[in-house]
């Protein structure tokens, strides 16, 4: 049959003009994805927010498998993240791309920011489960991206937040080993070097926070690392006896302050002075007091929320910035503390219970003894003090004993009651202890040995201190709410 190609040959030409049509349809598609991406871009980086949502949505629907479909999605995750503030609203983006386009050049970037806010919602340590599986998972299946140093950093935090000292360590340092000059390097060293304190390897924490003086000199770590150095050398390597510096701060008038009864350090070094008598807290920021909060009567404990804000503890119950009263079980609260889980931890002096206040307002009775004191320590837990069983012990984050301190151990003599104590961010415990035969300030090192003590008459000081703090270069503020004063030791 002349004239007509053979069937095989016709065959091959209908497969090429197939392959021909389907290799234009996919560099069309390709081309409008990018086309859509990039216009979608133009308008993101104008702030035209809602023309960018657009584009990138006929972007989604027109091919929601190409790369820029998947660079799309992280972008408008990104933006409730970082535009929005609200985390939440990004993860329906982020789960959208971990589960259609898992082999995408972002998909372990959006797998570490699932984890991240995964991190941030987590209001007790077993809550951080999913999260460190989402960073182990960046780990696991993208052993080349940048985000897998990351993702070290953040299973550090969450083993920190864990008390799993021993894999925090090894994380931290990991996440510094892949990627030294990080914003985030500095803080996993920082960090590396709280676990060595905590795990007793003071050197080794030392030496850390040094090199983050002399390798990251210009952050914010390094300043952080220069105080930790200088209190924990001054605590814990001098000997140096505790002295008065008189009242504090220098230059101030006379009864400056009205009834000062509790004070709280702030995160950035500032200090809050709840004064009896104006029913308010101030803030002391660079000799400079100014009110801060509302009015609120007969508070008994003061705790600085992350805003920046006071909250109290009154009869009335846990007063908040916003919101009712919380109710607590009771009518002699002692003490409270925030915790870095968002969790209010409160004592009574009759009630034979610690009593927790989560973040999502559920409320937990810890049997224990009855509390005349609390203090915040770095790993999520509280130091608590009680004269019905004369000690003072050291709970973790879960209300477990970790150190037990009797009540004159250490000391010249024994004391009955404790009326306050204080803590920094590093581990540093101090009280003010009265009765029996010590009456006077103790300071603990994080592992209950006695670091400094001295009886007010070795001080040279008197009056009627109620509250005590310990500032960032290792002063012992004291309250002294009879002659309206503070006084610094050092």
């Amino acid at each position: 049959m002349t004239g007509l190609l053979p069937i095989t040959r016709r065959f091959a030409i209908a497969s090429a003009l197939v392959s021909i049509s389907v290799c234009t349809l996919m560099a069309q598609d390709a081309d409008i994805s990018e086309k859509l991406y990039h216009s979608g871009e133009r308008a993101y980086l104008a702030h035209s927010y809602p023309e960018a949502f657009e584009t990138w949505n006929q972007l989604l629907q027109a091919s929601p498998k190409s790369n820029f479909a998947a660079q799309a999605l992280i972008r408008m995750a990104r933006y409730h993240i970082d535009v929005e503030k609200k985390p939440d609203l990004a993860l329906p983006f982020l789960e959208r791309l971990k589960t259609e386009h898992i082999k995408s050049p972002v998909a372990a970037e959006a797998m570490l920011l699932r984890g991240e806010i995964l991190a941030q919602r987590a209001k007790k340590p077993a809550e951080m489960k999913e999260a460190i599986a989402e960073f182990n998972r960046v780990v696991d299946l993208y052993t080349d991206s940048p985000a897998v140093a990351g993702a070290h950093y953040q299973l550090g935090l969450a083993f920190q937040g864990q008390s799993n000292w021993g894999r925090a360590l090894q994380s931290f340092l990991e996440a510094y080993r892949l990627d030294p000059l990080s914003s985030f390097a500095p803080k996993a060293l920082l960090q590396a070097a709280e676990v060595l304190d905590i795990k007793g390897d003071l050197q080794g924490c030392l030496r850390l926070l040094e090199r983050i003086r002399e390798r990251s000199p210009n952050t914010p770590e390094a300043k952080d690392a220069a105080w930790r150095i200088a209190v924990r050398v001054k605590w814990r390597m001098q000997k140096t006896p505790l002295k008065s510096e008189g009242t504090w701060p220098a230059g101030k008038a006379p009864k400056w302050v009205n009834t000062p009864t509790l004070l709280a350090p702030g995160p950035d070094g500032d200090l809050y002075i709840y004064e009896d008598g104006l029913d308010r807290a101030d803030i002391l920021r660079k000799n400079e007091a100014a009110p801060v909060g509302g009015s609120v009567k007969g508070a008994k404990a003061i705790m600085i929320a992350p805003g920046g804000l006071p909250w109290y503890i009154t009869k009335q119950g846990l007063i908040r910035v916003e919101g009712a009263p919380v109710e607590l079980p009771g009518t002699s609260p002692t003490g409270g503390v925030l915790d870095h889980w968002g969790t209010v931890w409160a004592g009574d002096k009759k009630v034979p219970a610690l009593t927790l206040i989560g973040a999502d307002g559920q409320i937990k009775s810890l049997p224990s003894p009855t509390t005349n004191a609390l203090a915040a320590l770095p790993n999520g837990g509280v130091a608590q003090a009680s004269d019905a069983n004369r000690d003072v012990k050291f709970l973790d984050a879960n209300g477990q004993p970790q150190v037990w301190i009797p009540y004159g151990k250490g000391l010249p003599g024994v004391f009955r009651y404790v009326i306050a104590l204080g803590s920094d961010a590093i581990g540093h415990v101090a009280a003010i202890v009265d009765g029996g035969d010590f009456e006077g300030v103790v300071l603990w090192g994080p592992d209950g040995s006695v670091l400094r003590q001295a009886s007010w008459r070795q001080l040279g000081i008197s009056g009627k201190f109620v509250a005590i703090a310990i500032d960032r270069n290792g002063g012992l503020i004291l309250a002294d709410r009879s002659a309206d004063l503070l006084h610094r030791l050092n």
